[in-house]
């Protein structure tokens, strides 16, 4: 068992999260737009550090080509 807590995208927004389970399935009585899940999506830290983690190595692969 596991303690946890929920809010809605509006909620998170500005808001910096470590872990985050994202449920995208579409909601029952609303629709999900492509901005719900880029607003939930992007407060998730751990993907803060992947995108960094990507870009670098983008860098390296450019720089690697170049030489």
């Amino acid at each position: 068992l596991t303690p946890a807590y929920s809010f809605t995208d509006y909620r998170s927004q500005g808001q910096t999260i470590n872990n985050a389970i994202i449920d995208i399935a579409t909601p029952p009585t609303a629709g999900l737009t492509s901005f719900n899940v880029y607003v939930a999506l992007s407060r998730a830290q751990h993907l803060r550090i992947e995108d960094e983690r990507l870009a670098m190595m983008d860098r390296e692969t450019e720089q690697w080509w170049k030489e």
